[in-house]
């Protein structure tokens, strides 16, 4: 009886145990969806599954397509699939209704299938539309098949060795979407991998291309890249886009894309041949990596030069724009600062293009614009936006108009250049406080404010008695203080010696304090020697300013100053990686620039600008 009322009570807790659970256990919160699922191509006569998806246990009155196009073989298959979790005490499950059909496809083309429908909890779900891509056989899979009249042989090897990949198994397709192009025009580079179904490709490395006279962008593909098939040259492939650049030309003429080197890993299958039987038995094959070498073809393109039509508003771009402006404010007082943003949005080469030069009343004070860069690769092309932000100081009271900033491109589709601008402003400018015009250590009076007062000098007399003091200079207040000042002077001079013999001991700090000083003057030196069209003198001046301004900011050696070193060196100390990216460009643009052929004026002129603008934003983020 014991024992039995001992089984009873632990009954009783195993099933309040079990209620609590069940109790606990919620449906995850999700909003219910119905996808359809299908292989972007297939190949006439092979089969290919069709799936719809419902994440909920409450579905029913699935209705599929009309799937006249394609030929079903079997389905719809239903199957269930549920998952648990436990987070925290908390259990959450879900469950998935999968319908299946399995078919084929019979003649070459595309086959649209519409959205099937399904009722889940209550509401009436249409799933998405599929598009499939029907491919022809494989011509020499079939020729195969019917000189062997059965399956194709396996390229498979014995012993040790193994046999190589075909070039028409596993190549490398290097495209262009276009062949003749504006210089600065855009024009998208695609390297991709072709490779049979049998080729087991494990990875593939490659450098990015050595074009000359074009400025290159890498476009980001996504990580996880995945194959899709595809029918080229009589034969069925799978297919990857590997990488994928936007080239633009910085010159008339003939342009190559070279012949582009990549190296694959191949994992193939060995026959083991040694006659042991438990080798036979237990260990028949094995798999080996092979390296195989792969190299694109090289293309040529027709760079056509810009045609005559430019004007003074033309800074360099080449593509589809458009321009806008804001003021912060149009009623202000001398002195105060007003900023004028200026948007320039499109798709083009906005990298490439200059500063707008915005022009200004003569008496404001005027600072370099503020540039913020905004554009990404999308669909092949860079697009987005530049902000400059202009800030300017009017010190003198009245009205002032900022006129519009007019900006030419050039449009590659039209073939004609267009002018857009922003608005015009009127600035309305009311005197300081006190009717004064100026802060600073000068003040500027208006002529209206000077007025005749008939007489020169008036003089004016009071009556006054004089005594005698009697009062000691020696032992008073001021004696003192005048006899301790000496004192503390000296203090004074001694603590500032010592210090500057510390800091001047830390020769990094000092090479990083006067590292803004040493590039203005190399720069400007530069600036000199672009005005006299020395080409040469001012590749290497700017060069000795550039790579002596990191070197002495970030404390890099000479024997180690190189981009890698200089990029690491940046990260380290926290610099956002635009800015990075911006320096290593510009280096590279450097580097490129000293032996590219043509006219190099505006090209000189852009490198100076970009440098200037670059060593200003790494001075201030970097303190």
């Amino acid at each position: 009886m014991v024992i039995m009322n001992i089984l009873n009570k632990t009954k009783g807790l195993l099933l309040a145990a079990t209620l609590i659970m069940l109790a606990g256990v919620r449906a995850i919160a999700q909003d219910v969806t119905f996808t359809a699922q299908a292989p972007k191509a297939v190949v006439v006569g092979e089969r290919f599954r069709i799936t719809y998806k419902v994440n909920t246990r409450d579905a029913k009155e699935f209705r599929a397509p009309d799937m006249k196009s394609i030929q079903i073989l079997t389905g719809p298959a239903t199957s269930t699939s549920s998952s648990t979790t436990i987070i925290n005490g908390k259990v959450e499950s879900s469950t998935t209704i999968t319908y299946t059909f399995t078919a084929v496809a019979s003649d070459e083309g595309e086959v649209e299938l519409d959205g099937a429908t399904i009722k889940a909890n209550g509401k009436q779900l249409t799933s998405n539309r599929l598009t499939i891509k029907v491919l022809p056989p494989d011509q020499a899979q079939q020729a195969a098949q019917g000189q062997g009249g059965g399956q194709p042989a396996n390229r498979q090897s014995s012993g040790q060795g193994s046999q190589s990949v075909g070039a028409d198994e596993l190549f490398m397709l290097a495209t262009v979407d276009k062949t003749t192009v504006y210089e600065q025009e855009a024009l998208l580079l695609t390297f991709k991998i072709y490779k049979l179904p049998s080729v087991d490709l494990q990875t593939m490395t490659n450098n990015m291309p050595d074009i000359k006279n074009c400025h290159v962008q890498e476009v980001d593909l996504p990580s996880n890249k995945e194959f899709n098939l595809e029918h080229y040259n009589g034969r069925n492939y799978q297919t990857m886009i590997w990488n994928q650049y936007v080239l633009f030309p910085q010159h008339s003429g003939e342009l190559e894309i070279p012949a582009t080197p990549f190296e694959g890993v191949i994992a193939q299958r060995v026959e083991n041949n040694s006659g042991d039987i438990f080798d036979m038995f237990f260990n028949s094959s094995r798999y080996i990596e092979v390296k195989k070498d792969l190299t694109s073809k090289p293309i040529k393109i027709n760079v056509k030069p810009l045609p005559q039509g430019k004007s003074n508003a033309f800074y360099g771009g080449v593509g589809d724009f458009s321009i806008s402006s804001t003021i912060s404010s149009t009623d202000v007082t001398a002195n105060d600062a007003v900023t004028v943003r200026v948007i320039l949005s499109g798709t083009g080469n906005l990298k490439l293009v200059k500063t707008p030069e915005m022009k200004f009343p003569q008496d404001f004070d005027i600072y370099d614009p503020k540039i913020d860069n905004k554009y990404t690769i999308k669909g092949g092309r860079q697009t987005g936006n530049k902000v400059y932000e202009y800030l300017i100081i009017p010190r003198h009271a009245g009205q002032y108009t900022i006129p519009a900033l007019e900006f030419q491109y050039f449009d590659p589709k039209s073939g004609t250049y267009k002018t857009v601008k922003t608005d015009e402003y009127t600035l309305n400018v009311a005197k300081g406080q006190g009717g004064s015009e100026s802060q600073g250590s000068v003040s500027y009076v208006n002529k209206e404010d000077l007025k005749y007062v008939g007489q020169d000098v008036r003089f004016h007399s009071t009556p006054s008695r004089l005594k005698s003091d009697s009062s000691q200079f020696f032992g008073s207040l001021l004696f003192w203080l005048c006899l301790a000042l000496p004192l503390v002077i000296l203090i004074t001079v001694v603590a500032i010696s010592r210090k500057r013999v510390a800091d001047n001991a830390n020769v990094a700090k000092v090479r990083a304090g006067k590292a803004n000083s040493v590039a203005v003057k190399r720069l400007k030196v530069a600036r000199k020697l672009m005005k006299e069209n020395r080409k040469d003198q001012f590749y290497d001046e700017m060069m000795r300013a550039l790579q002596g301004y990191f070197g002495d900011k970030l404390s890099i050696p000479v024997a180690e100053l190189s981009k890698e070193n200089i990029e690491a060196s940046l990260k380290r100390r926290n610099v956002p990686e635009e800015p990075v990216k911006q320096v290593i460009g510009l280096l590279d643009d450097c580097e490129f620039a000293r032996f590219a052929p043509g006219d190099d004026t505006g090209r000189m002129d852009r490198l100076y600008e970009e440098a200037a603008r670059v060593i200003g934003q790494i001075e201030n983020t970097i303190k």
